[in-house]
């Protein structure tokens, strides 16, 4: 249906994969941590935590890792210019408190980019567990919840989490790609898709930049510098609508939406992993989109899921259309994503 003349075309590059063709290829996104490499991530990050330093504005050259920050910067590459995704494994969780773990997160996280705020609050190390409050508050962000997420993606370059403790069941992490998404919507309906290349109105749930208003108007795809762009998470879009003013879902709309969910959780599509204690996942957000399954938490508090995360500005990124601004706050790459709003300081809170 419809015409595809007025669409870019489809798009056949590293990020453009199918979930079950990547799940045989754990070789390529799975990286294993050696001994040595564990080693240099606690030597850099000991003289931080005996100063107690706040390592909110810490860089690259404040935690040393002369073996390991080659590969982090080969895995800076990967992200942006291929599969979109990696997963590290073999951090010995056990051994670390919680701020040692997350001193050592941080730290190997700047060697990938720049850390941003990830809240009104100006959290810069974020930690993402259930507090007990349900996504029919329109001011409540979904990762502080139990509750199923949808396919979406952050306000920022690069999304990583470190996983600290687990949940009693579910909980899993779940990958797909936004060009697959594309390209598939480009086949078979492509009427629909020309819809999502225009703008859609996204609530900021309460989080608003001084002069901005209180919803974003971002398209689902962005083709712009070449490049495809993604950004979207459905319950905020949904829910932009509680203002009277913001642009109206059509019918039309709701059915794109719909459909580029059924592509996003078609298990054709979508990649599925179960994160272990110490695994340190990071995902490309302008090329693929995340979510997590609902789960079950433990009753004790000290055993209940806890994950810790970083949003990330990634130097020689791609360009964003001008529109990214009112969300990124700017697009000048290596400086841009995150949520800031009338005093904001970048702070690292220990506990939540």
């Amino acid at each position: 249906m419809g015409n595809t003349n007025t669409l870019p075309p489809e798009f056949h590059i590293a990020s453009t994969w199918y979930g079950p063709d990547m799940a045989q290829r754990t070789s390529e996104w799975l990286l294993q941590l050696s001994a040595a490499e564990i080693a240099e991530l606690e030597k850099a990050a000991e003289p931080l935590l005996a100063s107690q330093q706040n390592i909110a504005s810490l860089t690259d050259a404040d935690f040393p890792l002369p073996v390991l920050g080659a590969k982090l910067k080969g895995l800076r590459e990967e992200l942006i210019h291929g599969r979109g995704f990696a997963l590290l494994r073999g951090l010995p969780i056990g051994k670390y408190n919680e701020q040692e773990a997350g001193t050592i997160f941080y730290g190997l996280g700047c060697h990938l980019g720049s850390p941003r705020s990830q809240n009104a609050m100006g959290h810069t190390l974020g930690h993402v567990r259930d507090l007990g409050m349900k996504s029919s508050d329109p001011n409540t962000r979904i990762y502080q919840t139990n509750e199923r997420q949808t396919f979406h993606t952050d306000s920022c370059d690069v999304v990583g989490l470190l996983c600290l403790r687990t949940a009693k069941v579910g909980g899993a992490s779940l990958l797909v790609s936004a060009s697959t998404i594309y390209n598939e919507m480009r086949k078979h309906r492509p009427d629909l898709l020309q819809l999502l290349l225009e703008p859609i109105a996204t609530d900021r749930r309460g989080e608003i930049p001084e002069g901005q208003l209180p919803y974003l108007l971002i398209p689902v795809f962005s083709f712009y510098g070449g490049f495809l762009t993604v950004f979207y998470q459905r319950q905020y879009i949904d829910s932009a609508q509680r203002f009277p003013d913001a642009p109206r879902l059509t019918a039309l709309h709701v059915e794109a939406l719909n459909m580029f969910d059924a592509l996003a959780n078609d298990p054709k599509l979508c990649l599925s992993m179960e994160l272990e204690p110490g695994d340190m996942q990071f995902v490309y957000n302008h090329g693929l989109l995340h979510d997590r399954t609902g789960f079950q938490d433990w009753d004790e508090p000290e055993r209940k899921r806890h994950l810790l995360r970083l949003w990330l500005a990634i130097p020689g990124d791609r360009p964003l259309p001008g529109i990214f601004a009112t969300r990124f706050g700017t697009i000048e790459i290596g400086n841009r994503g995150g949520i800031i709003v009338r005093g904001t300081i970048p702070t690292i809170p220990w506990t939540i």
